[in-house]
């Protein structure tokens, strides 16, 4: 007598919801919107060119993998390859070269995602590991960003780099350029108040919890407010170093948009606070210490790689444990 008995089996973590994927994925997209706009009002239309590029090519080179090389049911319609699209854009310069950015795309999905078997199977985030090997393959490119009018103090570099070189402190930054996107930088990290809106519709929509995003960024605020004291620093600028390092560079990209990341980041509140902590405390390190002057990136995928031993160490309680 047959056994009629069929058993799903899949990776963790299992999650019942009503909402599917594709519905999670639009949401973030929609939650991205606003940096678009606003990166675009600075940078000009070549933005939604880049973005548009990355985009389509993302979705193309997922549909040839599963269609000619796995073979198997095709899943660009999840929107997930439209979510690494608009990221990989938003962590490159409005003056990246269009191949350039086919090589990011190229990267992030063939490698970092298809190879390990598509969505949910990536240990990796697959926009950050196309940054990051394009920023290390081609770092001219990469650190090539338009000047803003009106932001004479930077003369192309971003404010990052700026206080990196000594050219500036982090006091002489407006907060007001900061939050409207005023300064040189990636599509994606110039308008702190255009992400902050994204992060707010997230947890509206409970796409996210804010555990992982607001724990990163006080790391990041209580490790820059202790070298700040330890510097010898007194006044304004022992509130304003903390805040700069907050809202520059990829910090709330980061932590809102790509510390979140379902599969690669942790399944428990309390991993996640150790996995944001973590962040945290890295892009401080190499931000102030580092060679580069934005660690927000290699801090991510740092801890993404700490993932599996968190989620071993660190498990729910099973049902019915008090």
């Amino acid at each position: 007598m047959g056994n009629n008995n069929k058993l799903t089996i899949a990776p963790s973590p299992h999650v019942q919801s009503d909402r599917s994927t594709a519905c999670i994925m639009r949401d973030v997209v929609i939650a991205l919107l606003p940096a678009l706009v606003v990166s675009t009002v600075v940078f000009g239309a070549n933005v939604l060119f880049i973005t548009a590029l990355s985009v389509c090519a993302c979705v193309v080179f997922e549909y040839l993998i599963q269609r000619f090389i796995v073979r198997g049911t095709t899943t660009v319609g999840n929107w997930s390859a439209v979510v690494t699209g608009v990221l990989l854009a938003f962590n490159l310069p409005a003056t990246i070269p269009w191949w350039i950015v086919l090589i990011g795309a190229f990267v992030a999905i063939a490698i970092a995602k298809m190879t390990f078997g598509g969505l949910g199977k990536n240990p990796f985030n697959p926009a950050l590991v196309g940054r990051v090997f394009l920023l290390i393959a081609y770092p001219v490119q990469m650190t090539s960003f338009p000047e803003v009018e009106g932001f004479d103090a930077l003369s192309g570099a971003t404010p990052l780099a700026a206080v990196k070189q000594g050219t500036v402190s982090a006091s002489a930054h407006d907060v007001q350029d900061l939050m409207l996107g005023n300064m040189p930088g990636s599509l994606g990290e110039v308008a702190a108040l255009a992400l902050l809106a994204g992060f707010v519709y997230l947890l509206w929509r409970k796409v996210i919890t804010w555990h992982i995003p607001v724990t990163i960024l006080a790391t990041m605020a209580v490790f820059a407010a202790v070298v700040a004291a330890c510097s010898g620093m007194t006044g304004a600028a022992l509130w304003q170093f903390p805040l700069f390092h907050v809202l520059a560079g990829g910090a709330l990209l980061g932590s809102i948009f790509m510390a979140t990341d379902y599969s690669t980041s942790p399944m428990t509140v309390k991993g996640g606070i150790i996995f944001a902590i973590g962040i945290g405390a890295i892009t401080m390190c190499i931000r102030l210490w580092g060679a580069y002057p934005e660690g927000m990136s290699f801090a991510i995928l740092i801890m993404n790689s700490v993932v599996p031993l968190l989620n071993k160490y660190i498990k729910p309680k099973r049902f019915g444990v008090k």
